[in-house]
């Protein structure tokens, strides 16, 4: 399957390659960027390249996966964005890792805001959740700007969660509000 690119104002979210296995591992490797998910320990290199392997192979088999997120001002790897099928709820989750170098700067939320909008745009989602430890406000935050509102608390993955959602409709609602005001 040849996967799409997709271009914001800051970054391009593009389809992984070989050459990102290095910058990946050295982006969950970081202090602090996998604490919230599990497991918490950053993984070997060679789990990273499986890792991507995987995503890929999610694409192939779905029509739809993981980005990498690159910055258009200097084509850094920045990490992961896009949506992913969960099996164990039957929905699309939208999932989201940067580099603790490019937090708090809004890149999570561009780049999830345009995953999300492919997925109601283009593949005609009528749903999309989010998911994020119950202690990860910075990632819940996230969501709520993409007008994803709190549905449930409970473990997820082994770990304690806050799951969100949104429909088309009330996402359609929030963005263009929401570019209305910054733009």
């Amino acid at each position: 399957m040849t996967i799409p690119a997709l271009t914001t104002p800051r970054l391009i979210l593009r389809a992984f390659s070989e050459q990102d296995v290095d910058a990946m591992h050295q982006i969950l490797g970081g202090e602090g960027v996998l604490r919230y998910f599990p497991p918490t320990d950053p993984p070997p290199r060679d789990r990273v390249q499986r890792m991507i392997l995987g995503l890929l192979r999610h694409w192939d088999e779905r029509g739809y996966g993981l980005w990498a997120v690159e910055s258009r001002q200097d084509g850094e790897l920045l990490g992961r964005c896009g949506l992913q099928y969960l099996p164990e709820l039957d929905e699309v989750e939208v999932d989201f890792i940067l580099g603790r170098a490019f937090w708090g700067q809004g890149f999570g939320t561009e780049a999830a805001r345009a995953s999300v909008r492919y997925g109601f745009e283009e593949l005609g989602l009528a749903r999309v959740v989010g998911i994020a430890h119950v202690e990860n406000r910075a990632s819940q935050r996230v969501l709520e700007k993409l007008g994803m509102n709190l549905v449930e608390q409970r473990e997820f993955f082994g770990i304690p969660c806050s799951r969100y959602g949104v429909e088309r409709f009330t996402f359609d609602r929030v963005s263009t509000s929401w570019q209305n005001a910054v733009g």
